[in-house]
């Protein structure tokens, strides 16, 4: 079964469009955010702060979250987030200078809040519908369209924030969010609710309790989560400011390094996905890590660093959507919404505790080279955390 074949499906096929014009929105959005803290004259720490802001809500929230997506009726859910996301977009228009950037780090976390609450409940609702082999292609269907999003939203986004202003870009998005409500009213979903009889703090603590029973499913919620350590937004606007500005204008180099690393966010399933299994897992892993140490040698030069940042990418959507297909298949139908909210905050965490290791790093004095190597190497130590894993728990499957 191939990628067509899934989107046969049409509430896979809905969805996936739905998450195109959203997902486009975000990252189209996201390179006017950080070009406009550092056209105010960001500090590394504030820059590392925005980034985490976006992250922070998926950590501090996941209890509520998960118990949301298992109590509320999916589209009903959807249509307030992407209300919500229209809302804190527009408001961003209002930021004017770095004595509000506070207010900016509130609006990126309640619509990073909602966009985490409604990434969750997608990830719950696809095992509802499919399975196995079409499930593993809807994950990275899913992946992939992020990645195309993240490449398209990044370029396009540096280019109309460069050009245009920040103001536009923040309208522009609130439009494509509007768009994706209005295609959400053609969605229908027919599957078989799983009915909630109990009361919400018995949700929450039963939900907690099948969690730390499932030792596996913490262990595949822990690899998941080192993918957070590709969280490269601070790292990225660093090279940008610090390294690149001499050269390119700083929403285009924001613009055009993400754009670059998308694309091998884009192209890499479609070379690896069909190769990689619970028996090689931890090859990707160390190929991962040798990306990001090359990246790092090639941080010297702008052109260079492209390419660096292209291999990088290369690894990263099967890893993603690899590891979390592997968590989705050992969760109980019933306990899905509240062990993918868990899930996406360690994951969350991680990108989180990224950010500011790379902001405070930098104030340390340590160089952006270095930063970027310390990245690399960690995947190298979870390669072999995936060996110990496998050899204890997957081969006696």
């Amino acid at each position: 079964m191939n990628y067509l074949d899934t989107l046969k499906h049409p509430v896979i096929r809905r969805l996936s469009l739905i998450q195109f014009i959203s997902y486009f929105g975000t990252w189209f959005s996201q390179v006017a955010i950080f070009s406009m803290i550092v056209s105010y004259g960001a500090d590394e720490i504030t820059i590392a702060l925005t980034a985490a802001m976006a992250m922070l809500p998926a950590v501090v929230l996941a209890p509520v979250i998960g118990l949301i997506i298992d109590k509320i009726e999916f589209k009903k859910l959807m249509s307030i987030l992407l209300l919500v996301e229209i809302s804190m977009t527009l408001g961003f228009i209002f930021i004017n200078s770095l004595e509000y950037v506070w207010v900016l780090m509130i609006l990126i976390f309640i619509r990073s809040g909602a966009a985490s609450m409604l990434f969750s409940a997608e990830m719950a609702l696809f095992p509802k519908l499919v399975s196995g082999e079409m499930l593993k292609n809807t994950n990275e269907i899913h992946s992939v369209i992020w990645s195309i999003c993240y490449a398209l939203g990044m370029a396009i986004g540096g280019i109309v924030t460069y050009y245009l202003g920040f103001d536009l870009a923040f309208i522009a998005d609130a439009i494509l969010y509007t768009i994706a409500v209005l295609l959400l009213i053609g969605l229908h979903i027919d599957i078989k609710r799983v009915e909630q009889h109990e009361s919400n703090f018995d949700m929450l603590k039963n939900g907690f309790h099948y969690l730390v029973s499932q030792k596996k499913i913490l262990h595949l919620i822990l690899l998941h989560a080192a993918i957070g350590l590709t969280s490269f937004d601070a790292l990225i606007t660093l090279l940008a400011d610090l390294k690149y500005k001499e050269l390119i204008a700083v929403p285009l180099a924001i613009g055009w390094m993400n754009a670059t690393r998308a694309v091998g966010l884009m192209l890499g399933p479609f070379f690896i996905s069909k190769i990689v299994s619970k028996n090689n897992l931890h090859y990707f892993f160390i190929a991962q890590g040798l990306a990001i140490m090359l990246w790092s040698i090639l941080e010297y030069n702008f052109y260079l660093a492209l390419i660096g940042l292209f291999i990088t990418g290369f690894f990263i959507t099967t890893l993603w959507s690899y590891t979390y297909l592997l968590i989705q298949e050992e969760t109980k139908p019933e306990f899905m919404g509240r062990v993918i909210s868990y899930n996406d905050m360690f994951f969350m965490l991680s990108n989180v505790a990224t950010a500011l290791f790379i902001g405070y790093a930098s104030t340390w004095g340590l160089s952006l080279e270095g930063i970027t190597l310390i990245l690399g190497l960690g995947f190298i130590f979870v390669a072999f955390y995936y060996r110990w894993f496998r050899k204890h728990y997957l081969l006696n499957d």
